[in-house]
């Protein structure tokens, strides 16, 4: 299995930015396709993005369309999550993920997790 480290959480202004980032250790995060999910205090986990192995494809959550934008870089192991235009209801604990295919961590089918990294949304 790969592991995964999430960075770049943070406290941000209602209507900000912010880049999160999970970096994979291993050689085969290239076979991986990856997703970000995020769980705020008192609800459950949900999806939030995932992105193919090649990075052609990506899938979103519907509250989030628009605003945030999934990359990866197979070349450095690395997926990233763009947030933009943040809302309050933003806040929670981002979760990466890795799992077979875009189809299987969208149904939360998902082989490993990182460990979080939590966001912040306050004026």
């Amino acid at each position: 299995q790969v592991q995964l480290v999430e960075s770049g959480g943070g406290l941000v202004q209602p209507g900000g930015s912010l880049r999160l980032s999970c970096a994979a250790s291993g050689r085969t995060f290239s076979s991986y396709a990856m997703g970000w999910f995020r769980q705020a205090p008192g609800k459950e986990r949900e999806f939030v993005a995932a992105i193919s192995r090649s990075g052609g494809t990506a899938s979103y959550a519907d509250s989030v369309k628009a605003r945030f934008t999934i990359s990866r870089d197979n070349a450095m192991n690395t997926v990233y999550l763009q947030i933009d235009s943040l809302k309050p209801e933003d806040a929670a604990v981002y979760y990466c993920a890795a799992g077979s295919m875009v189809t299987a961590i969208v149904r939360g089918a998902i082989d490993s997790w990182g460990q979080g990294t939590q966001v912040t949304v306050s004026s």
